[in-house]
């Protein structure tokens, strides 16, 4: 039997690998500590309601349905734990916490040209992560995992899932104050690697920024921040197609690294999701989703990091954005393995303000809509899979809400190469865009030698049969063809199970 902690953790999913990040090579840092602020802050937070997106998957089919389903997202889905509970469960007084020294989550930010200049967008989190006896964390790690334990598992497996429940418990810091060193970046990604994609070291840039507000209750700090065109070495937005790389190191704490990719006002970026297009996850099969990202090393899904090599190679002015709505604190090496895999880039995660269930299911489309409005000369390509239901609901409204800006959809057509995942997907939100903009497909191979920048989405040896509606509905409800499963009219009694188990996966998974 799965535990409710188990359960808070598929809802969560995907968590990370959690060996230490890699840093960037440099000169020592400077050391002064992080400060509280005097500043108070009080950020709005994006809510979204439910109501209406549960009752147009549930609409007409009677009011016997029990109340979890309808309201979309059972009670358990919020109960993951932040600083103040921590600090209770763990039964810390404030002498012990002040004790532990200050950590920093710096996300991989993009940065926008204005009439001002550069703006990057700081986004993280400051924390303080408490030293845990083995035994406790053992006791902890185990309520994440089905039919298995810590002790069970193979050493480095045992080892992964102990650094990641240490990563969940920590104790977010609120009204601090955050400063970064920022320095021409020779390498791209959170590790400073070579050759991770087209971008280019500027001839300047070098400064320190002091993020004018404080951290949040929850220890996030998230805005655009204009810096200064040190020694003239940054090339304006408006002038240059290359991508320019800022290497940030934030002062007092040697944790809080990351690299800013500064975004030229025009050219193509390419929005990708990251679990089942990028890595294997198999979030419709919970056992497997918990172990894959709870304990085993990450694996990259098939030959993607090749498709995304040559597209970086073939197009190196290219902009990679990732997201992923998992919780911040558990996204470092998640980060980690994307920089080692993939193209670097800036990365998006799911700030600990958005905590309840409405903020958690708009959070995906509140941060594209961000970049979108970032960048209005962009032109975008957008990568998921079919069995996210926000991405299915989400990439065909940003294609009509910003019109002439996405220049493909690309969607991994999950059911029809895994036969393990009955996860049904809806493909009524593509019904008004042209047929060429998108394609749903199966195996990393169908988008070679896709002109993507110049608008050619579609492959067409891959067959798609998109009906506009319900498909890959799980029980034989659908009539299959060429992998995707056909709406049929169902009976009531099928309509309320389908639908029922439709709300509660995409509830429990909609973060992923």
């Amino acid at each position: 039997m799965i535990s409710v902690a188990a359960t808070v953790l598929l809802g969560l999913l995907p968590l990370v690998a959690a060996s230490p990040v890699a840093q960037p090579a440099a000169a020592a840092l400077p050391r002064p500590v992080t400060t509280p602020s005097p500043v108070e802050w009080s950020p709005s937070k994006t809510r979204r309601a439910l109501t209406d997106d549960v009752k147009s998957i549930l609409g007409g089919l009677g009011s016997s349905i029990p109340s979890y389903v309808a309201s979309g997202v059972p009670n358990f889905f919020q109960d993951f734990p932040v600083g103040g509970d921590v600090q209770k469960s763990l039964g810390l007084d404030d002498a012990q916490i002040s004790a532990l020294p200050t950590q920093v989550i710096n996300v991989p930010p993009y940065a926008n040209w204005t009439d001002q200049g550069w703006n990057v967008r700081f986004h993280g989190n400051v924390f303080k992560q408490p030293d845990i006896p083995q035994e406790k964390v053992d006791e902890l790690a185990d309520k994440f995992l089905i039919d298995t334990s810590v002790k069970d598992l193979p050493p480095n497996q045992a080892a992964q899932a102990r650094n990641v429940t240490r990563s969940i418990f920590v104790l977010q810091q609120d009204d601090e104050t955050v400063t970064f060193t920022l320095e021409p970046a020779s390498g791209a990604g959170s590790s400073g690697q070579q050759g991770g994609s087209g971008a280019v070291t500027p001839g300047g840039g070098s400064q320190q920024i002091r993020f004018p507000v404080p951290t949040t209750d929850q220890g996030d700090y998230d805005g655009f921040v204009p810096i200064a065109n040190t020694s003239g070495g940054l090339q304006p937005g408006n002038a240059t197609s290359s991508i320019q790389r800022l290497n940030v190191y934030t002062i007092g704490t040697d944790t809080g690294n990351a690299t800013a990719y500064l975004v030229p006002t025009e050219g193509v970026t390419m929005l990708s999701d990251i679990d089942d297009i990028l890595r294997v996850t198999k979030i419709y099969q919970p056992k497997e989703g918990l172990l894959n990202s709870f304990a085993r090393p990450f694996t990259p899904w098939l030959n993607m990091p090749e498709i995304y090599a040559n597209l970086s190679k073939s197009l190196p002015n290219m902009h990679f954005h990732y997201l992923t709505t998992t919780p911040e604190q558990i996204t470092k090496n998640y980060m980690q393995f994307i920089y080692a895999a993939y193209p670097g880039g800036s990365f998006d995660t799911r700030p600990l303000n958005f905590s309840d269930v409405s903020a958690t299911l708009s959070i995906r489309k509140f941060l594209l809509t961000k970049v979108f409005q970032t960048f209005p000369k962009r032109k975008f390509i957008l990568v998921g899979d079919t069995t996210n239901s926000d991405v299915m609901r989400g990439y065909p409204e940003l294609a009509t809400d910003f019109p002439g800006q996405v220049l493909c959809i690309l969607l991994r057509n999950t059911s029809a190469t895994d036969p393990e995942n009955k996860f049904p997907y809806d493909t009524s939100g593509f019904k008004d865009l042209n047929t060429n903009s998108y394609m749903f497909f199966n195996v990393p191979d169908d988008l070679k030698n896709l002109d993507l920048a110049n608008g050619q989405c579609v492959n067409a040896t891959v067959k798609q049969e998109v009906t506009f509606g319900v498909q890959g509905l799980p029980f034989g409800l659908g009539k299959k063809g060429a992998g995707t499963a056909v709406f049929q009219k169902p009976s009531i009694f099928q309509a309320v199970l389908s639908a029922g188990l439709s709300v509660v996966f995409a509830a429990l998974f909609i973060g992923l």
